[in-house]
């Protein structure tokens, strides 16, 4: 009841004009807010219809690659072969092409064997190389061998010297995994009860 009775009061104080005033106030906030909320809800219900048309795009064209069923390798293809590529070799090799010479010894990462394949990484670190030369080795190490390919890269700029850089890396080569020695003997076993 007291806010009624100041609102009252207030109305009988006020001027015509300011009456007026009050009203065009009071039917123009509600309008502003509901013409906010309206572009609002449009903008988000875009930027949603925007972001099913990329899903779609993509589930359409997960679908025709499915409906192709290609499943022969391509020319460029890698072959894995059945042993890793001896690494420690390898990524020595680039580092002398490109004039470098690793921060410490290159360790090596225990493998990991996954779904038929055996990942073998190494670890290893440069210090006070410039970018081209940077460029030039992991160039190397990634179009030499296509079974081969730099897993994890930290650079961090030398705060001696602004142009030189320090950079660690894994580098990774991929085989495929050994067949076990049960499936030959198994197979050896089936074709002795043949015969």
């Amino acid at each position: 009841m007291a806010i009624t009775d100041r609102a009252r009061d207030f109305w009988d104080r006020i001027s015509p004009r300011e009456r007026k005033l009050v009203i065009i106030a009071g039917i123009a906030a509600p309008l502003i807010v509901a013409i906010w909320l309206g572009l609002s809800i449009r903008d988000g219900l875009n930027s949603m219809e925007e972001r099913n048309d990329k899903t779609r795009h993509a589930l359409e064209i997960v679908e025709d690659l499915k409906l192709r069923g290609n499943h022969e390798p391509t020319e460029d293809a890698p072959t894995i072969p059945n042993e890793p590529l001896g690494l420690e070799t390898y990524v020595s090799n680039a580092a002398k092409k490109t004039g470098l010479t690793f921060k410490g010894p290159i360790d090596s990462r225990p493998k990991v064997v996954r779904n038929g394949f055996v990942t073998t990484t190494i670890s290893c670190a440069l210090d006070d190389v410039t970018t081209d030369q940077l460029k030039a080795f992991l160039q190397d190490v990634e179009s030499g061998s296509k079974v081969v390919a730099v897993t994890h890269l930290d650079i961090k700029r030398d705060f001696r010297d602004k142009k030189k850089l320090d950079a660690s890396f894994e580098i990774s080569t991929y085989s495929l995994e050994a067949k076990k020695g049960g499936e030959g003997s198994g197979s050896g076993s089936a074709e002795k009860k043949g015969s």
